[in-house]
């Protein structure tokens, strides 16, 4: 509600909370952007690929360039490319939240509020305006078809799946962390030890994961609900469960690096991301939740409304506490699962 108000308040004044480079880069003969941008991003190819004639109709004087990974790689390259002394990346893209915080601690990141933004539900956006969510990812529970389905994330430490279920493993992969990080903050660090006690196997990333439910080597299974629904459109021999202690939320946030060459150029992207044409792209081919209200939500199995009503609140402590204590979160992971 805050965040909604503030933003209100932002649009009524007429402004922005944005700064730029001396010259803000380069423009057309139109006047409107224009000019080369980097894009560091952890959507799939197939989503980039759905996505990028919208960006050139919306920015056609702009080029644009892509460097497409997961989370962990997208920031071990940036991170590496800082540490040399500088990276050609404008526009950060990722599934990581935490480390749009961290850099905004940093002061790496621009501030910058895209008017296109004003729908996204509060606290789902940084209030000081350096992020915000252009997509929405979910980690839900996934199940054999035909086979009984789990209540709660909790009830993967009772008998009832006792050596049955398969876990990404939140050391290389950023949405199995978010996922660990909520969870924990939720159970507490013992909820790793009664995880490991009743046979929950950590099988990787999230197609390690759903590759052992399809195969049966586990019934049960915590995935993004991007990767379920894809896998059950292809006719995967899975269900999904909307756990009762509630999905895990990651916001996809979107910001510009302060070091961006092309400032102007880049808020003319993320205001294209957050446009209702590209919003539609992102809930479908993308199977990800939009963050415009507006829009239905992927193969129109949940509204954005019905989303946040069935997830865990996501929320400025949940951030700082995975921006403080990860490391810990991490090794307490770690300790469970290596006895």
């Amino acid at each position: 509600m805050r965040l909604a108000l503030a933003l209100a308040a932002l649009a009524l004044c007429g402004c922005r909370i944005e700064t730029a480079t001396p010259g803000g880069g380069p423009a057309s003969a139109t006047g409107r952007p224009a000019g080369e941008v980097w894009i560091y991003t952890s959507m799939y190819r197939s989503v980039l690929d759905a996505l990028e004639p919208g960006l050139k109709a919306a920015l056609p004087g702009v080029t644009l360039r892509w460097f497409q990974a997961g989370s962990e790689k997208v920031t071990a390259k940036l991170e590496a490319e800082l540490s040399a002394g500088g990276t050609p990346c404008d526009v950060l893209v990722t599934s990581d939240p935490f480390l749009y915080e961290r850099f905004k601690d940093e002061g790496r990141l621009l501030r910058y509020v895209s008017p296109n933004g004003l729908r996204t539900p509060a606290g789902l956006s940084d209030l000081d305006g350096h992020y915000g969510a252009v997509r929405l990812s979910t980690m839900v529970l996934i199940h054999r078809a035909g086979a009984p389905a789990p209540e709660s994330f909790e009830a993967l430490t009772t008998p009832a799946w006792k050596g049955e279920v398969a876990l990404g493993d939140p050391l290389t992969s950023g949405t199995a962390y978010t996922w660990a990080v909520a969870l924990e903050a939720k159970y507490g660090p013992g909820f790793f030890t009664a995880l490991r006690a009743n046979g929950a196997r950590v099988a990787g990333g999230n197609a390690a994961v759903l590759q052992k439910v399809e195969g049966g080597e586990a019934k049960v299974g915590v995935l993004l609900l991007e990767n379920a629904l894809a896998a059950k459109a292809k006719g995967s021999p899975i269900e999904i469960a909307w756990p009762r202690d509630g999905a895990v939320l990651i916001p996809g946030y979107a910001a510009i690096l302060s070091t961006a060459r092309n400032p102007e150029a880049a808020k003319a992207v993320v205001d294209a991301l957050l446009s209702p044409t590209l919003q539609a792209i992102i809930a479908s081919p993308g199977d990800m939740h939009a963050v415009d209200p507006r829009i239905p939500g992927p193969r129109k199995i949940v509204s954005l409304t019905e989303l946040v009503a069935r997830s865990q609140p996501w929320n400025e402590e949940l951030l700082r506490r995975g921006l403080r204590e990860g490391a810990r979160v991490k090794s307490d992971f770690s300790e469970a699962f290596s006895r």
